[in-house]
């Protein structure tokens, strides 16, 4: 009991419960790992009382929690009730104004320092966050694509997506279509050197986007390279060319080192050779001064992993550590160049998302970009180095057990430490936030129960041998809606799965969207049925797939059935699952059919461009205030981008949009496919209050 009562007090669970009614007791012993990366020993019973009793103290003796939260027009808003009487007050605001003994309800919203100083001599000192209440919403309902944009080649790409390619889309999908917003997968930075992992869900750093995703011919001093070294240029742009026609024309998949193994050379060429004009050298330095010591940090990361490798672990000591790699790179010209040679990359990448953000826009959006968060980091990466002291070393975030995965996950991502997100105010995940916010009309949250807990495992142990531990979400939320405040933007939650009893509720109250997937919403408590389109929640994006499931081609003509079979992820009788899938589908045509929303004529033989059109007609059919259509379902492409539980054996993240045939599409083929045209003329027609809009029987008018 005594470790029970010690765990409960650094919000570590002792059991959990994977579904109603069933409880799940949690080993000791990962109990005590768990405890252990939280600073706190628990490993003899003498150890549990001593940190037990220190706890304890630390409790009673405290002035001030290390942070504070108060919501705008919430009731109670003050100073803690529980402060000694005489107890005096100074608030000093982020704007720098000093406040003695203030009324609560007129601070301002930010992020601001509270002093406090006791009658009996005790003083302490905390963080004031001061949020909305709720995250903005979105105005009129709207429509838009989701895509993976690796995966979106036109004519002008290296042999994969970029943020040309991004800009040309959302110019494209508004103008044209009536689109309100572009959802990506993250495009955070990812680990350097090769072969490196494809996947935009481990990266090395969410703080900083890639400069892979630079359209090259873009950044301004291009045009302004020396003739001299337009020989070595032209070699380049050939191997960039040869990229991309093993990629669209000779079926290769996507390689995602080779094509940042050429733009860094041609940066390189760019940033070596072309001085900066006034203006431009003008925002650069306001870019460095903006970023500051984060962007120094993550720079000086990227010259040292050059040098001796992305593990910083097995660095030469000195470096190790941020501020002694400090001084390290200083005394090191030829390190100081690289630095700031990433500095600068950094930069144009920023420039190039404001760019892709501004088109979108212009092109009339009522959203533009949504970006991705990924749930954590790579253990070796950028952020993983630069911020040690917010991280649970020898842990990794995943999922316990559940029906879908009897020895549960470990994703291989570092937690953050929730008591040193509360003794730093915060600041690493609100920089996160403000990053992630610069250029974003709305904000994906992976996983977005992790905001309330999160499931660590210790260092060599199984999945099943880890707990959950307890993040402060009303802190995490009031972050979230302040910086999302700030930036006007939206957010939405993933919130796929398994989800603890009212999270969906806290998350709904704080204007927080959630994900809604046609395939996942059925009655499960009850009928087993699909829940009828007029009972959809109106607050999320409601899709008919994610990156991490089948297209709905695939998943309409049971080719996913076959394809997690002959990979072998799956146990049982394949014909038996085709028969059930078969079956599951069968149900949602029929109930598409009894509704009207099956095209004229499409009774008869099957057509998936027609079903597909029918899909999206149900999801138009129910009240959510954002329909997303992933956007290889324009085109009919059958492949998945991601096959959970695969590595070798199936090209996760490495496929580029193909047709129905598997012939991989350009976005300029893609834009002219009357397929495409077709499904995101209803979407616009739909969707937009200024057209005829036709609710097709049965459905709920919006």
């Amino acid at each position: 009991m005594t470790l029970a009562r010690l765990a409960a007090r650094h919000g570590v669970a002792t059991e959990y419960s994977p579904s109603a009614g069933v409880t799940v007791s949690v080993p000791d012993a990962a109990v005590v790992a768990v405890l252990g990366a939280l600073g706190v020993d628990a490993t003899t019973p003498e150890a549990v009382a001593a940190a037990l009793g220190a706890a304890e103290r630390a409790e009673r003796e405290r002035l001030l929690p290390p942070t504070l939260v108060r919501r705008r027009g919430e009731a109670p808003v003050g100073p803690p009730a529980d402060l000694p009487s005489g107890t005096r007050l100074r608030v000093t605001t982020e704007e720098g104004a000093v406040l003695t003994g203030p009324d609560w309800d007129r601070l301002p919203l930010g992020v601001h320092t509270v002093e406090a100083q006791a009658p009996d001599g005790r003083a302490a000192t905390a963080t004031l966050i001061v949020s909305p209440a709720r995250v903005p919403g979105p105005g009129r309902r709207t429509y838009g694509l989701l895509v993976q944009l690796y995966s979106l080649l036109s004519g002008r790409s290296w042999g994969m997506g970029d943020l040309g390619d991004l800009r040309e889309l959302a110019t494209w999908a508004g103008r044209t279509h009536g689109a309100g917003f572009v959802q990506v997968n993250p495009l955070h930075a990812g680990v350097p050197g090769a072969p490196s992992d494809p996947s935009p869900y481990r990266p090395s750093s969410r703080r900083f986007p890639d400069p892979v995703h630079l359209r090259i011919e873009s950044v301004p001093e291009y045009a302004h390279l020396d003739p001299g070294r337009r020989e070595e240029l032209d070699l380049i742009l050939g191997e960039a060319a040869e990229l991309r026609e093993r990629v669209l024309g000779k079926g290769a998949l996507i390689d995602r080192d080779a094509v940042w193994d050429v733009k860094r050379r041609a940066l390189e060429l760019v940033v070596g050779s072309v001085e900066l004009g006034p203006g431009r050298r003008a925002d650069y330095h306001d870019f460095l001064a903006e970023r500051g010591r984060a962007l120094e940090d993550h720079a000086t990361y990227q010259a040292l992993a050059e040098r001796h490798g992305p593990h910083w672990r097995g660095w030469p000591e000195e470096l190790r550590e941020p501020r002694a790699a400090e001084r390290v790179v200083r005394a090191d010209p030829a390190l100081a160049a690289r630095v700031d040679f990433h500095c600068r990359l950094a930069w144009l990448t920023d420039r190039q998302l404001a760019e892709a953000a501004e088109a979108a826009r212009e092109a009339g959006m009522e959203v533009g970009i949504v970006h991705d968060l990924a749930v954590g980091v790579h253990p070796e990466g950028s952020d993983a180095w630069a911020q040690q002291e917010a991280f649970a070393a020898g842990m990794s975030v995943g999922a316990p057990p559940d029906a879908f995965n009897s020895r549960g996950q470990d994703w291989g991502l570092p937690p953050w430490r929730p008591d040193a997100l509360a003794a730093a105010g915060y600041a690493p995940y609100r920089g996160l936030l403000r990053e992630l916010l610069r250029h974003a009309g709305a904000l994906r949250i992976d996983h977005v129960m992790g905001l309330f807990r999160l499931w660590w495992v210790p260092e060599g142990s199984e999945p099943t041998g880890g707990t959950y531990v307890r993040y402060d979400a009303e802190a995490m939320l009031a972050v979230l809606a302040l910086e999302a405040h700030r930036a006007g933007a939206l957010v939405i939650g993933e919130d796929l799965g398994t989800v603890e009893p009212g999270v969906r509720e806290e998350l709904s109250r704080r204007g927080v969207f959630g994900t809604s997937v046609l395939w996942f919403e059925r009655d499960w408590a009850g009928t087993g049925r699909p829940v009828p389109a007029g009972e959809w929640r109106a607050e999320c994006v409601a899709t008919a797939t994610t990156h991490d499931l089948p297209p709905t081609a695939a998943r309409l003509s049971g080719d996913h059935v076959a394809l997690r079979h002959r990979l072998g992820l799956v146990d049982g009788d394949p014909e038996r699952d085709r028969a059930a899938d078969a079956a599951e589908t069968t149900e949602w045509l029929g109930l598409f059919q009894r509704l009207g929303l099956l095209p004229e004529g499409a009774g008869g033989t099957r057509d998936d461009a027609g079903e597909i059109l029918a899909v999206h007609r149900f999801l138009l059919g129910t009240p959510a205030r954002m329909v997303g259509v992933w956007l290889p379902d324009a085109v009919g492409d059958r492949r998945p981008q991601n096959l959970p539980g695969t590595w070798d054996e199936y090209p996760n993240w490495r496929l580029p949009i193909a047709g129905p045939d598997g012939q991989p599409l350009t976005l300029e083929r893609l834009a002219a496919s009357p397929r495409a045209h077709a499904l995101l003329r209803e979407l616009h027609t739909r969707t937009d209050p200024g057209n005829a809009r036709t609710v097709p029987p049965g459905a709920r008018p919006v």
